[in-house]
């Protein structure tokens, strides 16, 4: 092309020097004229037609293709293959020229592959088990070696030597890599592990004290792992971390579709006593309580007089406590309270003695797990028992206020 207009310019008289200058000119404006209008033709006419295309077929993925830009990043390549053919046509520059579009070639390859890796992991993501297994880890590894044998590629290129001997070379650096990429190392390694162990997912509630993790996972990385806590704090914890260190996962919980209840009310001491037959008469009419008050007490008026015990003496007989009559008063209001799980454990029990007074712990789980209704399932159950507490003749222990000082002093006075 620049022999033919050099010719041309020489017929008109125009020197050498100068004509060659202008034919090199006019060559470059041909030639870039020719990559724009290529790159017109290609947005304007194949694009149009793709784009009207995948809007208009049932096919999914071609979309998220589309939307990833694999096709626009592709067309990229027509003004590199026109600008290499036309190389020639600048022999002193032609191995420079070639060898720079080869360059833009390789990278826009890697953007090509990279956008259609992000393209496949957003497919795999409309997926029911992309909810339990995330592969966001895998996706950024393989991205990872794609560039880095793009890298090689376009080194290799330009010091005109085999990517193999490039190759050759890094195992001598292989210290600097393992340096360089520990953490991505490490997060490939832990990500590997949490994926086949099925450790954790996205949507997991994990509970991690050394990092100030409370909340769910939301994102599953190469080198990280996100969690949104209660707070609407997001901390982020290395992958590796949780294969090092322990963490607690709630899953189990959740999957169950029950959640536990454990905690202690404090009885004073001072209120445990055998029960009166005022009392008995008086449990007796209490609805979770009559059958078992009939037959405890035929149980005991049995054992008394089969052993022929003076029940004049409180200490030879067996009788009923108001403590434990509370206690299977929890019990039976437990198993027949309806948002209790009944396949689980249900138990009321006795702790050590304590200088709070007497523990009697509620161990039971709730057939909602979600928190908030958990919460209220809780402290509905509490209400009840703290406030019937009194119909036993019980006291419930806390520490002395400023008020109950008050009152003492007052009443004293």
């Amino acid at each position: 092309m620049v022999n033919y207009f050099i010719e041309l310019l020489s017929n008109y008289g125009v020197t050498s020097s100068a004509g060659y200058y202008l034919a090199n000119i006019i060559s470059i404006f041909i030639i870039a004229s020719i990559c724009y209008l290529a790159k017109v033709i290609s947005n304007i006419i194949i694009l149009k037609y793709l784009y009207y295309y995948i809007k208009n077929n049932n096919f999914k993925w071609d979309n998220i293709m589309l939307e990833r830009k694999v096709f626009q990043r592709f067309l990229h390549i027509i003004p590199a293959i026109i600008i290499y053919i036309y190389a020639p046509s600048f022999p002193k520059y032609q191995i420079l020229i070639q060898d720079i579009v080869f360059v833009y070639v390789i990278l826009i390859i890697v953007l090509v592959m990279d956008s259609v890796i992000e393209g496949l992991h957003d497919i795999y993501k409309t997926f029911k088990i992309a909810k339990n297994k995330s592969i966001k880890s895998f996706v950024q590894v393989i991205k990872l070696v794609i560039y880095i044998i793009g890298v090689i590629i376009i080194v290799a290129n330009i010091m005109g030597e085999s990517p193999l001997y490039i190759l050759s070379g890094i195992g001598a650096l292989a210290a600097v890599l393992m340096l360089v990429f520990r953490d991505s190392i490490l997060g490939l390694v832990a990500g590997i592990q949490i994926v086949a162990n099925d450790m954790v997912r996205i949507g997991d509630w994990i509970e991690m004290p050394k990092y100030e993790a409370d909340g769910d996972v939301i994102e599953i990385s190469l080198n990280t792992i996100k969690v949104k806590n209660f707070d609407n704090t997001i901390t982020t914890i290395p992958s590796y971390a949780l294969i090092s260190d322990s963490f607690r996962n709630w899953r189990g919980m959740i999957d169950s579709g029950a959640r536990r209840i454990k905690r202690s009310i404090y009885i004073d001491i001072n209120s445990v006593q055998f029960c009166d037959q005022k009392m008995i008469d008086r449990f007796s009419k209490i609805h979770y309580l009559t059958e078992y008050i009939k037959n405890k007490t035929k149980d005991i008026e049995t054992y008394n007089s089969q052993k022929r015990i003076d029940t004049s003496i409180v200490v030879n007989a067996r009788k009923l406590t108001n403590i434990g009559t509370f206690r299977v008063y929890i019990q039976e209001y437990l198993k027949n309270h309806p948002k209790i799980n009944k396949d689980m454990i249900v138990m009321v029990r006795q702790l050590p003695v304590t200088e709070h007074g007497l523990p009697l712990e509620i161990y039971a789980f709730s057939n909602d797990p979600i928190w908030t209704n958990y919460e209220s399932i809780q402290a509905d159950i509490f209400d009840h028992i703290i406030s019937v507490a009194t119909q036993f003749s019980l006291s419930l222990f806390q520490e002395p206020t400023g008020g109950d000082f008050k009152n003492l002093i007052t009443e004293k006075v």
